[in-house]
């Protein structure tokens, strides 16, 4: 196994898209912040899984006597940046019901029937969960501003929305990272390329990818809109350059330590007697 190598500059601060943030100047193959290489990121990963699955179990203890905390992770990215495997090698080491996943597909008829947040609204986890959304509202001012089916003042009122709407999951408790994994345009040609030649991994070739990746540019620039209009000091954005999938799954799971490590979780004190119960079991 690779020696653990720890990150020189955490994620939280290395990645933040901060004021005058230019999405232009990542380069998606970088690895800010590390000086490892695959092997140690892989080894940096496994390290960590158990304190993740501890923190996790903390939140969910604490709620069950009360707490109001929760988590969410919002996952944004371009087809084939690697959404899935953050689910997978990350979030899959967290106990299954402390995790509430939603995989947002275009909006139903009933949805398209509301306004944009409605179905985000009832999606967002409860007390002591560890919500994840693969895709999320902000497909609302990306997709939409890209294929011009929103006008500038739609798109701003979306805008406001979306500030409002994570303000109050803030105040209502939840801690929000919002992550763009950001891969280069030809590294997405080689994924869909790799989709294509493996049996296994076809069945997620879409020729709307192809569509999609037509407006690579505009995408690009929506993704700036976003950054520059939603990045707060509550919930602030992430750009995690996502060529190389191991230091992706990494920088994720960094920000999710640093995120329940803030926290300040607590086991519950139950209020028993722990001697009597002792003695009680022994006789049991």
């Amino acid at each position: 196994m690779a020696d653990v190598v720890k990150f020189d500059e955490h994620p939280s601060d290395t990645l933040r898209a901060g004021a005058n943030f230019n999405l232009a100047g990542i380069d998606p193959a970088s690895t800010p912040g590390y000086s490892g290489d695959k092997g140690a990121g892989e080894s940096l990963l496994s390290e960590l899984d158990g304190k993740l699955t501890q923190l996790q179990e903390q939140l969910f203890a604490e709620s069950r006597t009360g707490g109001k905390k929760r988590v969410l992770l919002v996952l944004q990215a371009m087809d084939t940046a690697g959404k899935g495997g953050i689910v997978n090698h990350v979030m899959g080491q967290m106990n299954p019901q402390g995790v509430q996943f939603k995989a947002f597909k275009a909006p139903t008829p009933e949805e398209q029937s509301y306004d944009f947040l409605w179905r985000i609204e009832k999606e967002v986890p409860a007390a002591g969960m560890v919500g994840v959304f693969d895709r999320s509202h902000y497909e609302d001012v990306l997709i939409h501003r890209v294929h011009r089916w929103a006008d500038a003042v739609e798109l701003d009122r979306r805008y406001r929305a979306i500030n409002e709407f994570e303000a109050r999951q803030t105040a209502a408790g939840t801690k929000i990272i919002k992550v763009m994994l950001h891969i280069s345009r030809d590294e997405q040609q080689q994924r869909l390329l790799a989709r294509l030649e493996d049996p296994s991994k076809r069945w997620k070739y879409s020729g709307n990818d192809l569509k999609e990746r037509a407006f690579w540019d505009d995408y690009m620039d929506a993704y700036q809109a976003a950054f520059e209009r939603t990045s707060s000091e509550h919930a602030p954005w992430h750009v995690i350059p996502a060529n190389k999938k191991w230091y992706a799954r990494i920088a994720v799971q960094q920000l999710l330590l640093d995120a329940l490590n803030g926290l300040a979780l607590q086991w519950p004190v139950p209020e028993i007697d722990v001697d009597m119960e002792r003695e009680l079991v022994r006789r049991s």
